[in-house]
């Protein structure tokens, strides 16, 4: 029998001591026991590295910034530093079933075609403890570069991919919010993507998510990836007609935000009169 392949857990960590317990501790309980766990400490000030190290496992591998990355520059560095057949990503505050990562590579592994798999998700609000689930839909079989450009469903924390597709180009280094949406999509025109219609990994929604704060980031990252990219897909006949919808979507939304701090304050100074 042969010996399972090495997975390369990337983590990367910026003050994200609050639920880092949490998310190393849904690692190491995993079924399939193959991994180490790159984690980058992109420059943190908290308690994040001390958290990290009183977990006495060999697997475990610190790393830290000497400069705050961008956030995909930061993955790019850690992937660097992976010695992986596969990778796979989780962020500070998620976690995983203990099965995700094992039920992933006795897939992969079945279709040496197949470059990357991704599984549902749940996502869980912090507040509320709810928790609903990320895609609604049975990808298997579908057309996926297409669907992707209408509604993006890979959520960063559920895939597992070849290492070797990272050999060819890395992530964006310049991209905060979007490149992992620059990357996967542009993997899809030239390798195989399967999916896992599970809910294997919980992507948690609080005050401080990246994405949630970075709104103006995400719809200038979005607007500017179609505008630099959009033709390469056009001219494979790929429709961009739902991506653009939602950028409008997005640019309403941060209005509709602006708008409404904008009256709140203007509340506040007719109160204080």
């Amino acid at each position: 029998m042969s010996k399972k392949p090495l997975i390369s857990i990337i983590m990367n960590c910026h003050n994200g001591e609050k639920y880092l317990r949490h998310s190393i501790i849904s690692i190491i309980n995993q079924t399939y026991k193959n991994w180490e766990l790159i984690f980058w400490d992109n420059k943190s000030s908290d308690d994040s590295k001390k958290i990290l190290k009183s977990f006495r496992d060999k697997r475990i591998k610190y790393y830290k910034s000497l400069k705050l990355l961008n956030l995909y520059a930061a993955r790019n560095y850690a992937i660097n530093k992976s010695k992986g057949k596969f990778l796979a990503f989780l962020d500070t505050d998620d976690w995983w079933k203990k099965n995700k990562l094992e039920k992933q590579v006795k897939k992969i592994l079945i279709d040496k075609n197949i470059k990357l798999i991704f599984t549902n998700s749940f996502i869980y609000d912090q507040i509320t403890k709810k928790k609903k689930i990320y895609i609604k839909k049975n990808l298997t079989g579908s057309n996926i570069t297409q669907n992707l450009l209408d509604d993006y469903s890979i959520s960063l924390l559920t895939v597992l991919v070849s290492k070797d597709e990272f050999k060819k180009t890395k992530f964006n280094s310049k991209l905060n919010i979007i490149g992992d949406f620059d990357y996967f999509i542009k993997l899809s025109l030239r390798s195989e993507i399967d999916y896992i219609d599970e809910t294997l990994a919980y992507y948690r929604v609080h005050n401080n998510n990246f994405s949630k704060q970075k709104l103006n980031l995400y719809i200038l990252e979005l607007k500017n990836w179609i505008i630099n990219n959009g033709h390469l897909f056009e001219e494979k006949n790929y429709s961009l007609t739902k991506l653009k919808l939602y950028l409008k979507k997005l640019q309403l939304k941060y209005i509709i935000q602006i708008t409404k701090i904008n009256i709140d304050k203007i509340i506040g100074r007719v109160v204080q009169w």
